[in-house]
């Protein structure tokens, strides 16, 4: 019999009592490794009942002792980075390579998570009145709830609890029924790190089980990565439980390409940009905008994504892994057979895309498409496979206003030699994170991640507050905050040498 997949409640797994149950997939081989339990109702209000507990003690806990134990989690994780990247592997089919990136950009907010004394520091003024001096605390909120997806099993998931629990809050975490093991294996690496029981708490299950944790009065902020749909969905059920809610949604991420860029540089990043991962991650870019002349590179891309070839996780000449699900593959390959339909023009094309030794794997070759215009579904639809359009402008503009009028706004990039085409990109575009010459703007974690527009369902819908914004470039990160339209204050910018 399949191993089922433990509850992590109040320090402890255990078996759930349910008789609904999931099957966990390896998407290399659609063979099952695991069944996954539909926690019951009571087992939701047992965990959420023991980190509510356990905030009593932990908010009051010295805010060193809890940088100490982030100390020891980083420690733990980086001894089992390989082990990590390994079940990764086993769950998602991500390569190993891309499966160690997914564990150390993790790691990486875990060490930021240890230096969360000097994050959580007040503010003081005396005299702000005759004799009436002033300051403010930053406290602790309570549970918290992480509801994660599939893509990046480790990395998400440790985008949350980590600095959550640091700050003094206990938490509830829903990882992807999809993609399970792994958060079982960071819950029993951060108990071994010395964290108390209670403070988190792994739980699993679909939608009823989401709905349960969006309901609960006791939880008071939820963080969620996922689909438009979903974001939406969780966004608004959350707040009318009066829950602080930051849910992260679709993209249609833009490169847009200037023709004085160096067209060796452009391909090699698009090819990466586009098909790593499978495509199965939100700052993929999966439209190539190309001004002008740059349109004679489109040939050049077609001929360096031919060759790149998908394959299992221990392939060290694979670039990518499979899709997570025969579902997705089947969607993705739908998408692909409606731009061919829509007139688009197919240049190199995946759909028939076999690896040896796993027929029976969720693969998806390369794919690119020129002749593309907004209105073809391949266009206005987040795709999340390896499939890259090109779109043809005539002018910056005409590009900046394209971007702009998509729904999304995730992460873009620009790539030129000319300092005025980049500053005026990156002032002018309405998108929440910026790269100059570099494919996938992701920040570090110690600067926030985050979406505009579509992309994003947070307090800048609640309250029309400021929006933060990132771009990268190759020797300077500079973090900006614009005003967001529907409010009016002061712009402010910091530049990081």
């Amino acid at each position: 019999m399949t191993q089922p997949v433990p509850l992590f409640i109040d320090g402890k797994f255990c078996d759930s009592s349910t008789s609904e149950w999931m099957e966990v997939t390896n998407p290399a081989n659609n063979q099952v490794i695991a069944q996954l339990p539909c926690a019951t109702e009571a087992e939701l209000q047992r965990a959420i009942q023991s980190a509510s507990s356990a905030f009593a003690n932990w908010s009051e806990t010295p805010v060193s002792e809890r940088a100490r134990v982030m100390l020891r989690y980083q420690h733990l994780l980086k001894k089992h980075h390989e082990e990590l990247a390994y079940v990764v592997s086993k769950e998602t089919g991500k390569t190993q390579v891309d499966a160690k990136g997914d564990v150390w950009r993790g790691i990486e907010v875990v060490e930021q998570a240890a230096n969360i004394a000097s994050l959580t520091m007040g503010e003081t003024v005396e005299n702000v009145a005759s004799d009436i001096d002033c300051y403010s605390l930053v406290q602790p909120l309570g549970v918290c709830c992480g509801i994660t997806p599939f893509n990046f099993p480790a990395m998400i998931p440790l985008w949350m609890f980590p600095l959550a629990i640091a700050c003094g809050n206990t938490f509830v975490l829903k990882p992807s029924e999809q993609v399970p093991l792994t958060a079982v294996r960071l819950a029993e690496l951060f108990k071994e790190a010395g964290a108390p029981d209670g403070v988190l708490q792994v739980v699993h299950g679909g939608k009823e089980q989401v709905d349960y944790l969006l309901s609960d009065s006791n939880i008071r902020a939820i963080s969620f990565v996922g689909s438009v749909p979903v974001a939406r969905y969780i966004y608004q059920k959350g707040t009318q439980n009066l829950k602080r809610v930051q849910a992260f949604a679709g993209a249609k991420n833009h490169m847009v390409i200037m023709p004085d860029a160096n067209p060796d540089q452009v391909v090699d990043n698009l090819v990466g940009a586009s098909v790593g991962a499978a495509g199965q991650r939100c700052m993929a870019i999966s439209v190539a905008v190309f001004v002008g002349d740059s349109n004679q590179w489109i040939s050049k891309l077609a001929k360096a994504m031919k060759p790149v070839k998908p394959g299992a996780w221990n392939d060290k000449k694979a670039a990518f892994g499979p899709l997570i699900s025969q579902a997705a593959r089947e969607r993705v390959l739908g998408l692909i057979e409606q731009g061919k339909q829509e007139g688009a023009n197919c240049l190199v094309d995946g759909s028939d895309c076999e690896v040896g030794d796993y027929p029976d794997g969720n693969w998806v070759g390369p794919t690119l498409f020129s002749g593309v215009d907004t209105k073809m579904a391949i266009y206005q639809q987040e795709i999340f496979g390896p499939v890259l359009i090109c779109i043809e402008v005539d002018s910056l503009d005409e590009a900046i206003e394209l971007v702009n009028d998509n729904p999304y706004g995730n992460g873009t990039s620009i790539f030129t030699s000319s300092g005025a085409a980049a500053r005026k990109y990156q002032h002018r575009v309405q998108v929440g994170q910026v790269g100059i010459n570099v494919p996938i703007p992701v920040p570090l974690p110690f600067f926030s991640f985050t979406g505009w527009r579509g992309s994003f369902y947070g307090d800048l819908h609640a309250y029309g507050k400021q929006a933060v914004r990132f771009y990268t470039e190759t020797k300077t990160v500079t973090a900006k905050w614009f005003d967001d339209p529907v409010s009016s204050g002061i712009n402010m910018s910091i530049h990081l040498k």
